[in-house]
């Protein structure tokens, strides 16, 4: 075929153009890679800032509320049940917890009970956000333990009954250290409180709701569904989450478009090289009755080639560099950096049409020209 011995012809200026068109495709699946990656990254980082919603039932006196550091009212259990039927994509990682003040060994401590389940509005299932607590076993706040020399392994006994130290807590600063953790339904046993909770912990779904501050969203969304209770937010997480999320979305929708633009001037240039180079050429094709479509596919199939060939190199260069290179980037979700093989198809398609896209100019550019022109400044 004609344009095969072209390319055998002039094979530099043909590699350049593949190296051009490799570049483009490693660089756009090394973006889309990362990309993805940043997103879980962002999405997991974000979600270990801690839960920012917080239900509560509506009657909570919120001086006590702040005081206590949790609702002296409770609801039922099933609410969180009503919040997973509705089917609702503003809450997420649901989590009925229960929390009672009492005495013990002449120091007042708080008995958490945290339900095992973190359920799901949209019926999709996620990783933990908090630990899962075995039935009659208890996890032991920093300085519980501390104080009274608890180990793992250990029995105590509260409100009557005896529980093994499933896990003595690291330090957290906060009144987390003065806290027995149960599961959730083993405390609301032991405290007489079957079936009732005072805290649904939450996390608004990111890309859920516009703007900074989706309370209001939230809370209107709420109010329909469980009108006795409220919403709570902390507005610092929430709108640290969303900030960071918009933050690497605007920066990759920036960079990719540069990128691809100069990779397509690279292209453009090969081409521009390739047609100036064979313009004696192109003149005596033109003399010899070739015509102006002939010789439009003669080059457009030379820049098809080079996207095809551009495009398997460039997907699996790409792909090499992103799963060797990522995990040290993205440490969180490492295990998650994957080649993404559709991907593959897409720049398959995608190169050949990028490649003939970038030859377009130049090639019409010598199509056009009068042979005889061409033949006389020869």
């Amino acid at each position: 075929m004609q344009f095969l011995k072209e390319i055998k012809h002039r094979k530099i200026n043909f590699i350049l153009g593949v190296l051009g068109v490799v570049a483009a495709v490693a660089l756009v699946v090394v973006f889309v890679t990362m990309t993805k990656a940043s997103q879980n990254e962002t999405r997991r980082l974000t979600r270990d800032m801690g839960f920012n919603l917080r239900i509560v039932p509506k009657e909570t006196d919120m001086n006590q509320f702040w005081i206590l550091g949790y609702s002296n009212r409770t609801m039922p259990q099933s609410y969180v049940q009503k919040l997973v039927e509705e089917n609702s994509f503003y809450y997420a990682h649901l989590t009925a917890t229960l929390h009672k003040k009492i005495e013990w060994k002449n120091s007042e401590v708080i008995l958490t009970g945290i339900s095992p389940d973190e359920l799901e509005t949209n019926g999709k299932k996620k990783s933990k956000m908090i630990f899962a607590i075995p039935p009659n076993k208890v996890y032991v706040g920093y300085e519980l333990a501390k104080k009274h020399k608890l180990k793992e392994g250990d029995e105590i006994e509260i409100l009557g009954n005896l529980f093994e130290v499933e896990r003595c807590l690291t330090e957290t600063g906060s009144n987390d250290d003065v806290r027995f953790y149960f599961d959730l339904k083993t405390l609301q046993l032991l405290v007489k409180m079957k079936g009732r909770v005072n805290e649904i912990m939450a996390l608004n779904c990111m890309c859920s709701t516009k703007g900074d501050n989706p309370l209001l969203a939230l809370r209107e969304q709420l109010h329909s569904i469980l009108p006795n209770a409220r919403v709570i937010m902390n507005k610092n997480i929430a709108v640290s989450r969303e900030r960071q999320r918009k933050m690497m979305d605007a920066y990759f929708e920036i960079i990719l478009p540069v990128v691809l633009i100069i990779c397509a001037l690279w292209v453009c240039g090969m081409a521009m090289i390739n047609t100036m180079r064979r313009r004696y050429e192109i003149g005596i094709l033109r003399s010899l009755g070739f015509s102006t479509l002939k010789l439009m596919i003669l080059f457009f199939q030379r820049a098809i080639l080079t996207g095809i060939i551009g495009a398997i190199i460039g997907f699996w260069f790409g792909t090499y560099f992103s799963v060797w290179f990522g995990p040290s980037v993205f440490k969180v979700t490492a295990q998650f950096i994957q080649p993404i093989y559709p991907l593959f198809w897409i720049t398959l398609v995608g190169a050949p049409l990028f490649s003939v896209f970038a030859s377009f100019i130049p090639v019409m550019n010598a199509v056009s020209q009068q042979p005889a022109q061409i033949l006389k400044e020869s």
